[in-house]
C-alpha cells in the first residue's frame, strides 16, 4: 500500500494512505536510505509503501526516490543530517527583524542550501506590527538586499492579519515548507492561514529575546484551497551539509554570476588575483553580508560551525 508521511513524532510516523485512511507507522527493521547518514530516514513529505500489521498500525517498508528535500547538519552528531522536509515546491522562510532578531548568517545559510536541492524559497518577513522606525527601515533595506539579489519577500505581521491575503495565492496548489529560528511567529501564521488548526503559541523570552519552540514535530496540514503547508519545529542554527568548499559559491546567486568574470577557473574568492567576486564586494555590487555567509560556509568543514546558533 502507498502512502504521504503526513507526520513525524520521532519514531512513529503518519501515513496518509491513496484511498483516504491515515495510519501509524514504524520503520521496518535496519531501514536506511542509500548514500545519507540521517537522524531521520523518513521525513514528512516522502511517499512510502506501507504493510499493514494485526495492531491496526504498519510498517514502512520502502522510499520512493525524492525530487528534493531541505536537509541541515545534525545538531547532535557531526557526521549524520537531518532532513527537515521532502518533496516540496517551495519554502516560506519565516525572519524578523525583531523579537528575535533573525541573522543574515541563517538567512543565507538557508538559501544556499535550499539552492543545492532546487527549492525556491520567499522570504517573508514577520511581526512589522512591533517594528520601530529605525527597524522598518532596516527591514526595509534587507527586502531590497534580498529582492535584488533573486528572492521574493513578503511583509506581514501574523499577529494583526496585515498582507497574509497576499501569501494565499503563493501557496494555493503547492506544498510549501515553513521554516525559521523559534519564535519568529509560524504558528501564529499558521493560525491565521488556517484558523481551525490552532497551534500553540509561546511568548517570545524577554532577558534573551529569543523564541521558545512550540511545535515539536513535523506535520503536513492541507489547505482548502489545494495544496499543502508543512509545519517544522523552530531551528536555532543551520549548519550546512555534504557541501564541497569549491560548490558552494554556485549557491549564492550574485556571487556565482560574478565567478564567471574571475581570471581563475578554480577561484575560491578568498584572494586570488583577478577575482571578479572581490571586486564586487569591494564595490558593493555583492553585499558584505552575503560575502562574510559564504566564507562562514567555507569555513564549516575546519570549524564545526555548524553547532553555533546562527
Amino acid at each position: 500500500m502507498k502512502g504521504l508521511v503526513i507526520k513525524n513524532t520521532g519514531s512513529w510516523y503518519t501515513v496518509r494512505t491513496d484511498d483516504g485512511h491515515t495510519i501509524d507507522s514504524k520503520i521496518k527493521g535496519n531501514f536506511r536510505l542509500k548514500g545519507i547518514r540521517s537522524t531521520n530516514p523518513v521525513a514528512v513529505g516522502d511517499r512510502v509503501d506501507i504493510i499493514t500489521n494485526q495492531e491496526g498500525t504498519a510498517f514502512i517498508t520502502s522510499i520512493e526516490d525524492r525530487r528534493n528535500y531541505i536537509i541541515r547538519k545534525s545538531q547532535n552528531l557531526s557526521k549524520q543530517s537531518h532532513i527537515i522536509a521532502a518533496n516540496v515546491d517551495q519554502a516560506f522562510l519565516i525572519v524578523t527583524v525583531n523579537y528575535p532578531q533573525t541573522s543574515t548568517t541563517f538567512i543565507d545559510r538557508f538559501l544556499a542550501s535550499a539552492e543545492a536541492y532546487s527549492v525556491p524559497v520567499v522570504l517573508v518577513f514577520n511581526k512589522t506590527d512591533l517594528l520601530t522606525d529605525e527597524e522598518r527601515h532596516y527591514q526595509d533595506m534587507m527586502m531590497t538586499l534580498y529582492d535584488t539579489v533573486g528572492y521574493k519577500c513578503m511583509a506581514v505581521s501574523a499577529e494583526r492579519g496585515d498582507g497574509v491575503d497576499t501569501l494565499l495565492p503563493l501557496l494555493r496548489d503547492k506544498t510549501t515548507l515553513l521554516s525559521g529560528n523559534s519564535g519568529v511567529g509560524k504558528s501564529t501564521l499558521i493560525n491565521r492561514i488556517l484558523p481551525g488548526v490552532n497551534l500553540r503559541t509561546a511568548e517570545i523570552s524577554d532577558s534573551h529575546n529569543t523564541g521558545m519552540h512550540t511545535t515539536t514535530f513535523s506535520e503536513m496540514l492541507e489547505l482548502p484551497s489545494g495544496g499543502y503547508i508543512i509545519d517544522t519545529p523552530g531551528i536555532k542554527g543551520f549548519g550546512t551539509f555534504n557541501m564541497e568548499p569549491e560548490e558552494i559559491s554556485s549557491y549564492f546567486k550574485e556571487i556565482f554570476r560574478f565567478s564567471h568574470d574571475c581570471r581563475f577557473n578554480n577561484c575560491t574568492h578568498t584572494h586570488e588575483p583577478g577575482c571578479a567576486v572581490l571586486k564586487a564586494v569591494e564595490e558593493h555590487y555583492i553585499a558584505a553580508s552575503r560575502y562574510q555567509s559564504y566564507l562562514s560556509m567555507l569555513a564549516d568543514k575546519d570549524e564545526n560551525k555548524y553547532r553555533e546558533a546562527y
